[in-house]
This record gives structure tokens, C-alpha cells and sequence, in this order.
């Protein structure tokens, strides 16, 4: 027997000036499972979310929680109900101690009406534990002293401190390596143990196959369906988020990647590039229309790879070259003159960086390749191991640039 229905959704519709962003939409949630949202950029994954935590207000339709009727006006209302979430862009304070994050805004007091940090400490490591923490660590030390991973227990300790009924986990993946998401999924499970419903969004799939137990598929604001995970294979899956048969951009793709492979049309290419103590001997080459995917374990210097062909890092020796001409890249400014753009790994902070020695206009571009044309690049089956890693994906078929 399937547990009862948590969370309820029904008919919710939102419009924005100019665009209907929800048309309709239903979303059923139960207890103690996880749950997966999932579309493309664009589907209303988001805006569904946020209206649900008190972000936005809905147009119409109805919220139900345990059977009653809510309408959060603000995250703080949402919280207070038993819904809380945890996005991509971690909503913590990094200046602030471990404890003062969990407990912040609801810090124990003691008779006289002060804060009993004792009390905030020894309630954080208890939170922590419970959220899977394994290795004890001191919770009055700053936030931003510790890694992603860790961080990410941090946001789940503080929604267990408000006895979440509901978590939502916007992308809480992004930044996580891949033995760091599956002591997440570890952490998960326990929730779904415990009673806990999770609303789980990502674009990976093998994570929702891996965690979820059902999924919703929205398309340009509308509900495509309501899927159980087990049976469903990604191909159907695809094929619903993208509202066509996907065998036959699978069978595009696999001719575009044949005619790629004879392809001797360069549009970027780097040797023996050697840069500090990570970056030792790399060379590849990237082809117009193409998306050359660069692996290696963390720590093996594929950021600084990266880095390299951006001009955030000087390469000591080696050359790189873009349609055939040798480039001398000192700084990023240099590399966006050229149409090369890079979107880090740590985006919120890592991008403003790097306008020290640029416009932000020009930091926050979507360059490409000088060279003219107007197709768009495809997805190339062609795979460069190599020491240093950095997934990369870039459009260099267009002239043209767009500040933010």
C-alpha cells in the first residue's frame, strides 16, 4: 500500500508580463519518498518550487499540505509549515559560525531571554549527526572554512531543525564530486527513512534513477506526467522532456559525430601547455561544432587547464593557438577579446573575480569563436582523456556576443 499523499498541488498557474511560466500544473507528493522534478531549462521546475516555498504567489490553483489548504507567503512562512529548501546556490552565511547558520533566527535563549550558545553548539553537532555527518567537525568556526560537501549538511541540519515535512533540493548536486553525492544520497535515504518527502531536481539523469522512486515532467509550463521510476527507461524519459522521439537525435547526433571524426577544422588547439604544478604536459585540440569533454580525478589540474586557455592562469611554456594563430593569453580580458568565454566551477563567486582585469558586461558574455558561420555546435562522441580535466561546452559557430 502506497503511503498517503503529503503534499498536493493542483492546477497551479503563474504568469509573468509576457510569458505563462505554469499552465495548470499538478504535482502530488508522499510521504517518504523522493521525488523528481525534472524538464528543460525553461519547464517551470523552478518557478513551481518557488511558489511552493513562498517565493512567488500563485495565479491560481490549490496547495494542500497533510489535507489543509496553505498559501506560504515567504520562505519564513514556508518553513514555519515544514517545507524547506536546499538550492544549488547554497542560502547560507558564509561569514557566520556552522551553529549560527543551522540555528539562525531560532537561536535557543536562555531563562534571562540571552542565547545559550552552549546549547546552539550542542544542538548543531546533534543536527549534524542526524543529517549523516560521519567525521565530527567544530561547529563554531566559520561557514566558509568548510568544503561544499560539508556545507550542503549544514543546509540539511538546519532543515531538519525546523522538523521539515518537505525538502527541496534544487540542484544540490552541482557541486559535488562524485563520492560527495552519494554520501548525499546516503543522507537522503535516511530522510525518506524517517517519513521525510524530498522534491529532487537535477539534470543528471543517472542521479534520478540512482534516488528517486517517482518523476514529474513538466514542458514549456505544463505537466507531461507522472512516472514511477521503476520500468522507466531514459529514452522515454527524454522523449517526454523534449516533447519528441529522441532515437532520432540520437540517430543525428551519431552522423553528426561520424562526420565530425574526419574533420580536420580546428578552431582551438593546445600543446605541452605547462602551468604551476598541475598543469604539466596537456595538449588537445577542439574542433568547430564540437564539445570535448576533458576527465581526470579531482585535483588532477582540470580546472587549471581550464584556467590556462582563459587566461586566468599564464602558461609557462607550451602554445595554444586559435584558427591557426598562436595566442599569448595574460589575463582573462585578453581571452574574451578573442571570444573565448569560461563559466567556473564556483560561478558565484569565481566570475566577479575575474572583473578585476574586465568589465562585468564582458565577464558575463557569451563569447565564441571569431570565425563566421551561423550552425550551432553538436555534441561530439569523441573523448580526450588527459591528466587535467574541465568540462567544457562553447558555441564557436557565431560571431556575435551578448553582455549581460
Amino acid at each position: 500500500m502506497e503511503p498517503a499523499i503529503l503534499l498536493e498541488m493542483t492546477g497551479i498557474s503563474k504568469s509573468f508580463p509576457g510569458v505563462k511560466a505554469l499552465d495548470g500544473v499538478d504535482f502530488h507528493l508522499r510521504a517518504g519518498e523522493v521525488h523528481a522534478l525534472i524538464g528543460e531549462n525553461g519547464a517551470g521546475k523552478s518557478t513551481l518550487i518557488k511558489i511552493l516555498t513562498g517565493v512567488h504567489s500563485k495565479d491560481s490553483g490549490v496547495i494542500r499540505l497533510n489535507g489543509q489548504a496553505i498559501a506560504p507567503e515567504s520562505s519564513l512562512e514556508a518553513q514555519e509549515l515544514g517545507i524547506s529548501s536546499i538550492y544549488q546556490e547554497l542560502n547560507l552565511i558564509p561569514s557566520l559560525s556552522v551553529a549560527e547558520n543551522i540555528f539562525i533566527g531560532r537561536e535557543p535563549k536562555s531563562r534571562f531571554g540571552l542565547i545559550s550558545w552552549n546549547t546552539v553548539q550542542v544542538q548543531a553537532r546533534e543536527l549534524l549527526r542526524r543529517a549523516g555527518l560521519k567525521d565530527e567537525i567544530d561547529v563554531t568556526q566559520k561557514l566558509s572554512r568548510f568544503s561544499t560537501s560539508i556545507q550542503q549538511m549544514v543546509a540539511i541540519a538546519r532543515a531538519i531543525s525546523i522538523d521539515a515535512k518537505v525538502i527541496v533540493m534544487d540542484e544540490a548536486t552541482s557541486s559535488l564530486n562524485e563520492k560527495e553525492v552519494q554520501s548525499l544520497f546516503e543522507v537522503v535515504r535516511r530522510l525518506k527513512d524517517s517519513g521525510i518527502a524530498v522534491v529532487f531536481i537535477s539534470h543528471r539523469l543517472d542521479e534520478l534513477f540512482d534516488i528517486c522512486d517517482r518523476m514529474t515532467v513538466l514542458r514549456d509550463g505544463r505537466l507531461v506526467g507522472e512516472y514511477p521510476t521503476l520500468g522507466l527507461t531514459k529514452l522515454v524519459l527524454v522523449s517526454a522532456m523534449i516533447g519528441r522521439d529522441a532515437t532520432s537525435i540520437m540517430d543525428s547526433h551519431k552522423q553528426y559525430s561520424e562526420e565530425l571524426a574526419q574533420s580536420r577544422d580546428y578552431v582551438c588547439q593546445a600543446t605541452h601547455l605547462k602551468s604551476g604544478t598541475k598543469v604539466t604536459d596537456v595538449s588537445l585540440d577542439v574542433k568547430r561544432g564540437e564539445v570535448l569533454g576533458l576527465s581526470g580525478l579531482l585535483g588532477s589540474g582540470r580546472t587549471e587547464t581550464a584556467q590556462v586557455l582563459f587566461g586566468d592562469a599564464v602558461a609557462e611554456s607550451g602554445e595554444i593557438r586559435l584558427n591557426g594563430e598562436r595566442q599569448h593569453f595574460r589575463r582573462p580580458s585578453d581571452a574574451i577579446g578573442k571570444g573565448i568565454g569560461f563559466c567556473p566551477d564556483a560561478r558565484s563567486t569565481a566570475s566577479f573575480r575575474r572583473c578585476r582585469s574586465s568589465t562585468i558586461s564582458r565577464s558575463c558574455c557569451c563569447a565564441s569563436s571569431p570565425s563566421g558561420g551561423s550552425s550551432l555546435a553538436k555534441p561530439s562522441a569523441r573523448w580526450q582523456p588527459s591528466t587535467s580535466s574541465a568540462w567544457a561546452s562553447r558555441r564557436p559557430t557565431s560571431t556575435r556576443r551578448f553582455a549581460i
